[in-house]
């Protein structure tokens, strides 16, 4: 019985370091995904793989005149006054800009 005694708290022993072990494993591979998960924080890592954080421009966004056919099919059209101010033409437009 004593013999029995001895193994089982060998085998507990033995478990509890594992766990300790495992335990210290991963707490080690979440600090190193956290630390190395964030490219501010890994700056060594980032100049070495070329990782440049600047923001891309599109290849259109040094057009001077941008959008100025906006609008432009609305000036054709003949303004007619309704008198109803849900189909006016001020509030289809203001729910244009403002809702869509």
């Amino acid at each position: 019985m004593a013999e029995l005694n001895r193994i089982k708290k060998e085998r507990e022993a033995e478990q509890n370091k594992k766990d300790e072990l495992k335990k210290l494993d991963d707490e080690r591979i979440r600090m190193e995904n956290l630390l190395h998960g964030n490219p501010l924080l890994a700056k060594k890592t980032a100049a070495s793989s070329g990782g440049d954080f600047t923001v891309k421009r599109r290849w259109d966004d040094d057009v001077v005149f941008k959008n100025c056919a906006k609008g432009q099919d609305d000036k054709n059209k003949p303004k007619n006054f309704i008198n109803d101010s849900l189909r006016s033409e001020f509030h289809k437009k203001f729910m244009d800009k403002y809702i869509k």
